[in-house]
Order: C-alpha cells, then sequence, then structure tokens
C-alpha cells in the first residue's frame, strides 16, 4: 500500500482551495487521509501555502510520494532541499550545521526574490493609477472646455438676442403704428 502527499478539494465551484494530506493510494481524492499537513489556496496573488515544514519532510523521509502539484510546492517552500541536504549530512559530504547555513541562504535569496516581486507589482498598481489619473483629468479638462465654451454661446446668443430685441424696441419707438 503505497503512501501519497496529495491535494484533497475543498471549496465551492470556480473556487477551489485544497488541503495538503498524507493518505494511501487507493484512498478517494476527497475520502480518507492519514494526516494533514497543509493547505494550498490558489485563488489569492500570489498563492498562499500553510504547510507544516516538519511532518512533510518526516513524510518524505518514510517514503511517501508526493504528487506533481504538491512536489512542486514541496520544492517551492524548501522541504525537497532540506531533504536533499540531509542526504548530504548522511553520506558525510558536510555536517548538520552547513547544511541548515545552505537551507538558510537559500530562504533568504528566496525571500529577497519575492520582496522585488511584491514590490514590483506594487510599483506597477501605483503607476497603472497614476496613468488612470492624469487620463481622467485630461478627459475632466476637456469636459470643462466644452461647458465653457457652450456657456460662452449662450452667453453670447443671450447679448445677441437682447441687441436685437432692444433694436426692434427702437424701432418701434421711431416709427409708432401708423
Amino acid at each position: 500500500m503505497a503512501v501519497k502527499i496529495r491535494l484533497q478539494r475543498h471549496g465551492r465551484k470556480s473556487y477551489a482551495y485544497y488541503h495538503i494530506v498524507i493518505a494511501t493510494s487507493e484512498a478517494p481524492r476527497d475520502g480518507r487521509y492519514i494526516e494533514r499537513i497543509g493547505s494550498y489556496n490558489p485563488n489569492t496573488n500570489p498563492a498562499t501555502v500553510d504547510l507544516n515544514f516538519e511532518r512533510a519532510l518526516y513524510w518524505l523521509n518514510c517514503g511517501a510520494q508526493p504528487t506533481d502539484t504538491v512536489r512542486n510546492i514541496l520544492s517551492r517552500e524548501g522541504v525537497l532541499l532540506m531533504k536533499h541536504l540531509q542526504g548530504g549530512v548522511k553520506k558525510g559530504a558536510f555536517d548538520e550545521a552547513e547544511a541548515q547555513r545552505r537551507f538558510d541562504a537559500w530562504k533568504a535569496d528566496k525571500q529577497k526574490g519575492l520582496e522585488k516581486v511584491i514590490r514590483k507589482q506594487a510599483d506597477a498598481q501605483l503607476a497603472e493609477a497614476k496613468a488612470r489619473l492624469e487620463a481622467e483629468e485630461k478627459v475632466n479638462e476637456a469636459k470643462a472646455e466644452a461647458v465653457a465654451k457652450k456657456r460662452q454661446e449662450k452667453i453670447e446668443a443671450e447679448a445677441q438676442a437682447a441687441k436685437e430685441e432692444a433694436q426692434a424696441e427702437a424701432a418701434e419707438q421711431e416709427n409708432p403704428a401708423e
């Protein structure tokens, strides 16, 4: 009976989130499992992963086989790297402290990359908001010019009408009803 690390689907239609579980290969996808070691929500940007690192590493060392998606998640979280480093310690290539130092260096580098991506997204949103504001200001200026032009035309038309009316009254007064 093979043990797998896989995803168990939850959530509603078109909005799925997953539990990362340890289950036998014969168990149904959403059925019985041995242990729940985390969750994965692909609906957020970036995807949210909550993982019990020690338990995932324990089950990998026990021989549990991850599915492709779970393998990607474990790799991104560093579980597979730690398993690889522990293999180097067992072979005597380096000691436990060196393995931990390498893992911490990898994690710090990964954190820098994530912060860079987040900063880039925030800058892009800020630039987009600035561009929208400038476009809206241009539209508002065009509307204001159109309104001012209409008002000016209306004032000129009223002045012309008043002038014509004054001329008509003056002509009437000069030529009283004959």
